[in-house]
This record gives structure tokens, C-alpha cells and sequence, in this order.
């Protein structure tokens, strides 16, 4: 425990004399090395942050979290097994759907798409794919009328808009007098939807009424699967394995962690190795603050052998001087806090104000899903970031306290 004499000499310490401003002009350089540290790590961080939460938008807007499908291709009974998943806890909606891949023809254009089959009412709850048609609605999917709705990249690369009849082309063959055709049918543009750059949706997604769909497949009514969404996304994998142990053994339940697992462990990988590594910054820092102490320990050799004179202990000696370097990392951190929290809530403005004067672009839609550069201050990572940075700071003091608390008085005042 510190005693107030010791609190009142460190902080007395930490102004230099007048004769020497070399070690205050240190210690400054101490503090602003770990406010720069700081502010650095929590503007980083929130960028990471901000880069996360838009690639979780863009991702779950499209991507349904648990998919029920049969490992013998479609699903019969399926209305009752929608009822049962229905009724477990954490789940919010279900919709069936009816998926195949087929090819787009329009005028000499052709295109590969992944065509679902889709009821809007039901879809709207898993997915927010009806807002995200740039034209159209998604209600114009009605049974019998053979609607479809089309990216933007996949309508730009068939030439095809509003009202435009595409002749979809499946896999599946019919026996004609003529032989053994694929089976196609012409299909009417009702809406073109935009979900943004970064995973191919606009390119390689087209909708139609799940009655259309099983027309065009032949499959009756049957579906492929069942899209399932949860209260919370990051349960899915969990949820997938409890899920599997109620269903039929030939069940074949996958969620979004199977195919996009890989990119959001990679990204929280990203993010520990930038705190380790831009971590080294307050530790640069640290170091600049012992050799600091050292100094002050050394110029003050004879006040250290008077107050040991006058009764002072070691562990007051020691305290002084943990003092003066706790109150240096300390102040360092609150000033690190408070512009690395201005800096991240005002990143994405600045920026963009940078561009906006040199006239450059630095984010590019194609390269990193979006054309901003986004932010998300997250308070658990200010305070990891302080704590990291006031125990690399204490930890900084304790070598020159020791060695300021060994000092011989008598050899100290030998020369005085």
C-alpha cells in the first residue's frame, strides 16, 4: 500500500528540474508513445470490427443459418416436419424452397444460375432478399404466371430487364418424338434484386414461386429442403447437432458455418494477430519508460540517500518511483483512450474527407465488398486495450523501483 508521502514525491517527480528537462522531455516521449499505442490499437480494432459486422450483413441478409434437406433429394413430408421445426425452441421461421441449378437464355446471352424455388410471404422471414429488389417486388412471384426474379450482375450479363421472357434450361430430360431433350421453359423478368458485392449473390442467384419450380423440375409436391432461421446465427452449429438427433437418419441439416465457417474464423485470426502485433507498439513504449526511470532513478541519487536518512524504507523508496512511472502510463492511456475513440467514431468521415480533397478512392466495391472505409467501436476491446496497456506500464516500473530501493545512502552521499 502506498503511503500519501510517496504518492505526493512521484507526482512531485514527474516535473524535472530546472535544471535538467532532458528527462521530462522523456517522459513526455514515454506517454505520447503509449497514447499513440492505444489509439492506434482501438482505431484498428474498430475497423476490423466494422469490416465484420458488413460481411455479417451482407452474409446472413442472404444466407439462411440452418438448411433441412433429404439425402435421398427431396423432401416428401414436408409440411409436417416444417410444423415440428416450428416448435423447437430458438427457431423463428421456417420456409420450404426448391433448389437446382439450370442455365439462362436470353437472346444469344447464356448463364448458369442457381434457381430457387421460393414462397415470398415465408421467404421474406428468412431472408431480406424482397428488400433488396433495386426493381420489382418480390410479390409478383405468383403461382402459374412462371415469374422470375434475377440479380443485377446475372440481368447485366444477359442484357435482360423488366418484362424480358428468359428461357430457363434444366438438367432434366423429356422424351419427345423428337428424342431425349433437356427440359426448358421461358420465364418472365418481374424483378431484379441488388445484394451487394463480396460473395457472387447478384451473379449466380434467380428466384421463382416454389409451385413454378416444381413444375419446371417435375418433382410434384415435393421440396428440396427447408430454410430454418434462429434467434441467435452463432448457435446454428449447435443447433444443427441437436436438431440431427430428432430427425430421420436420412436428414441432411447444414448451416452457414459450413460453407463460410473458414472466412469468419479467418477474420477473428486477423484480428488477435493485429492486437498481438500492433501490441508491440505499447511495449515499445514500456521499454522507453523503464530506461526513463532508470534516469530518474540515477538523477536523483542524493534525494533517494536523504530521505533513507530521515527513516525511509526501502518499500517507500520503491513506491515513489512506481508512482511517478504509473502516473506516465496512466495519463498516456487516458489520452490514448480518448483520441483512439474519437478516431474511430470518426474514421469513416475523415476518410472519406481524405478522398473527397486529393480526389483518390482508396476502397474499392470489388476488392472489399464495399466503398467505405467502416468502423464499429466496441467497448470489451477499449477496455482489454487499456488494461494491456496500464499492466505493460507497471510492470515497467518495477525494475527501477527495485534498483532505487537497494541504493546505499552512504555511497550515494559520499561525494555530495
Amino acid at each position: 500500500m502506498f503511503k500519501p508521502v510517496a504518492i505526493f514525491i512521484g507526482l512531485r517527480y514527474t516535473r524535472a528540474k530546472r535544471r535538467n528537462h532532458f528527462i521530462s522531455f522523456i517522459s513526455l516521449t514515454s506517454m505520447l508513445g503509449i497514447a499513440l499505442g492505444v489509439m492506434t490499437l482501438i482505431t484498428v480494432l474498430s475497423v476490423m470490427n466494422g469490416f465484420d459486422r458488413e460481411i455479417k450483413k451482407r452474409l446472413f441478409s442472404m444466407v439462411p443459418p440452418v438448411t433441412v434437406s433429404s439425402l435421398t433429394g427431396y423432401l416428401t413430408d414436408w409440411a409436417s416436419l416444417q410444423k415440428t421445426v416450428k416448435n423447437i425452441p430458438g427457431v423463428t421461421n421456417t420456409a420450404p424452397f426448391v433448389s437446382g441449378e439450370a442455365l439462362l437464355t436470353f437472346g444469344s446471352q447464356v448463364a448458369p444460375v442457381l434457381l430457387n424455388g421460393i414462397i415470398p410471404d415465408e421467404e421474406k422471414h428468412i431472408t431480406v432478399i424482397a428488400e433488396k429488389l433495386v426493381v420489382g417486388k418480390l410479390s409478383y412471384l405468383a403461382p402459374g404466371q412462371f415469374g422470375i426474379v434475377l440479380g443485377e450482375e446475372l440481368a447485366k450479363r444477359l442484357s435482360a430487364s423488366i418484362g424480358d421472357k428468359v428461357t430457363v434450361v434444366t438438367p432434366q430430360m423429356s422424351l419427345t418424338p423428337a428424342g431425349v431433350i433437356p427440359r426448358f421453359k421461358r420465364f418472365t423478368v418481374v424483378g431484379i434484386f441488388n445484394a451487394g458485392s463480396g460473395f457472387g449473390f447478384d451473379a449466380a442467384l434467380a428466384f421463382t414461386h416454389l409451385q413454378d419450380a416444381q413444375k419446371l423440375y417435375g418433382i410434384g409436391s415435393l421440396v428440396s429442403g427447408i430454410h430454418i432461421s434462429l434467434k441467435d446465427v452463432f448457435s446454428a452449429p449447435q443447433f444443427s447437432e441437436d436438431l440431427a438427433t430428432r430427425l430421420s437418419p436420412t436428414a441432411y441439416i447444414t448451416n452457414w458455418t459450413d460453407q463460410f465457417g473458414a472466412l469468419f474464423h479467418a477474420i477473428r485470426l486477423e484480428k488477435t494477430m493485429m492486437f498481438l502485433m500492433l501490441l508491440l507498439i505499447i511495449a515499445v513504449a514500456a521499454f522507453n519508460l523503464v530506461a526513463t526511470l532508470v534516469m530518474v532513478v540515477n538523477d536523483k541519487e542524493s534525494d533517494i540517500a536523504i530521505m533513507r536518512t530521515f527513516g525511509a524504507t526501502p518499500r517507500m523508496i520503491m513506491s515513489i518511483f512506481i508512482v511517478q512511472g504509473g502516473i506516465v502510463g496512466l495519463f498516456g492511456t487516458l489520452l490514448g483512450i480518448v483520441s483512439g475513440i474519437a478516431l474511430s467514431l470518426h474514421v469513416t468521415e475523415i476518410v472519406k474527407w481524405i478522398q473527397q480533397i486529393f480526389h483518390v478512392q482508396f476502397m474499392s466495391s470489388s476488392i472489399y465488398f464495399i466503398d467505405y472505409l467502416p468502423s464499429q467501436l466496441l467497448w470489451v476491446d477499449v477496455l482489454k486495450i487499456s488494461l494491456v496497456a496500464i499492466v505493460l506500464s507497471f510492470l515497467a516500473t518495477i525494475y527501477p523501483a527495485w534498483q532505487a530501493s537497494r541504493m546505499n545512502p552512504v555511497e550515494a552521499l559520499r561525494y555530495e
